[in-house]
């Protein structure tokens, strides 16, 4: 057999890590311009902490898909399907409740569902997460709403638009259920076995059907939107204020649904445009109770994830370009055997301000030279035995071709300068060596 990366899971090359880089580069610089502080909580968690999140009536994924076992010890641990339960255990554990409220946290990093793998939807797949634990008010759920936009935008998603919907407050909930059931129970044999199951357990999950025939008898009913109370509606309004008076764009979406118990009123999707039907980076929204139902006080909060994966596909499909995988700033080529323990000690020492590659055999130039191309270098050093009797090195750009000499003791002030390649290209010709 040949040894190769379980299904649903890739491996993350040299290459694409610029990509990676930038994704969390950005959300950092963007979040924690807010005030929001990373958390990093542990990969696997006791599987309570997941199974009291996620609530009896919870959709039939979550449940089916969490990667569970016993540890040697005998106890019973999940993996991360999702981050906010993790973040909320961290938050009650650690007695965040007594910081200045709201405590803003993001985090990021791997979550695991056994998936059916296809395009976007892997076994092992990465997020980038916020929750905002502590406000009520609305305006809590638009800043939250909004700093996703901006990450999306930062990172060159453009025309990103939020799908802005509610699930109303649990009594809202309550009495969307019942209509559901009410309005499907005559026809509820010809639903799929998954939503005979979903109607059964979480009617408002119907929603979310796939299956034609499925679609065929839901929509045509009322949606949540159309079942909430005065508070949970006014609630809704003051977001769609605050995001219409900032400029963020949003669509209202009356069907938008949540399959977790802990979810309330606020609920919301970002669509990146132009980018096929998989257009879904993320979503989130308000979860009042949920750090109650984890055994810490009473307090709302609401939180929102993208993939990374999916952002990536979508900057991709939209042509935006990878970062350049930065080479190094000087590559040194040894031109004989004294000199490979030469450039080796001239690099160590000029790492501490710049990064430096160098050859682990001696080369001839022409062969050194593309060595430090395929590298990436900005500039190839050459050190052979007649620059070790001058304490020189040749220095040569190596977009432009100019060359010079540098000595040993310049060496770092030269690669220091604003545009040392300008500075390379002015030396005199007399000064100038061809290799």
């Amino acid at each position: 057999m040949r040894l190769q990366a379980v299904k649903g899971t890739a491996d993350r090359l040299p290459t694409d890590q610029p990509s990676w880089r930038r994704v969390h580069d950005v959300a950092r610089r963007v979040l924690e311009r807010a005030g929001v502080r990373e958390l990093t909580t542990p990969v696997f968690e006791f599987a309570e902490v997941f199974e009291r999140s996620v609530g009896e009536a919870a959709d039939l994924v979550v449940q089916k898909e969490m990667y569970t076992f016993d540890d040697r010890g005998g106890r019973r641990l999940t993996l991360r399907p999702e981050f906010t339960a993790g973040v909320l255990r961290a938050y009650v554990e650690h007695g965040m409740h007594t910081w200045p409220a709201p405590v803003k946290l993001w985090s990021h990093g791997p979550a695991f569902r056994a998936e059916n793998v296809q395009r976007g939807r892997f076994r092992q797949f990465h997020q980038v997460n916020l929750e905002v634990v502590g406000s009520a008010e609305p305006v809590a759920d638009a800043e939250a709403i909004a700093l996703f936009v901006d990450v999306l935008r930062a990172l060159g998603l453009e025309h990103a638009t939020v799908a802005l919907g509610s699930v109303g407050d649990p009594e809202d909930r309550q009495r969307y259920n019942a209509y559901l059931r009410e309005a499907l129970a005559p026809r509820a044999q010809e639903l799929t076995p998954t939503s005979q199951e979903r109607l059964r357990l979480n009617p408002m999950r119907l929603l979310d059907a796939k299956d034609p025939g499925d679609r065929a008898l839901i929509d045509g009913l009322a949606r949540p939107l159309d079942h909430l109370g005065d508070a949970a509606r006014a609630h809704f309004d003051a977001v769609a204020a605050f995001l219409r008076d900032w400029g963020v764009p949003f669509e209202v979406d009356p069907s938008i649904v949540r399959g977790l118990d802990y979810y309330r009123r606020t609920a919301f999707e970002i669509h990146a445009d132009g980018i096929g039907a998989q257009s879904a980076l993320g979503g989130g929204g308000r979860y009042d109770g949920l750090v109650a139902q984890l055994g810490g006080p009473d307090v709302p909060g609401i939180g929102w994830a993208f993939g990374v994966e999916r952002v990536l596909d979508a900057l991709a499909q939209v042509g935006a370009a990878a970062p350049a995988d930065a080479g190094p700033r000087l590559y040194l080529v040894p031109m004989d055997e004294e000199a490979v323990a030469d450039v080796a000690r001239i690099a160590r020492a000029l790492r501490t301000r710049f990064h430096v590659e160098h050859g682990y055999t001696k080369r001839q130039p022409g062969k050194g030279l593309r060595d430090a191309d395929r590298a990436g270098a900005r500039y190839a050093g050459l050190l052979g035995a007649r620059e070790r009797a001058e304490g020189v090195v040749q220095i040569k750009h190596l977009a432009s071709g100019a060359q010079t000499s540098v000595a040993l003791t310049d060496l770092a002030a030269a690669l220091d300068r604003p545009d040392p390649a300008a500075s390379v290209g002015e030396v005199a010709p007399a000064a100038t060596q061809e290799v």
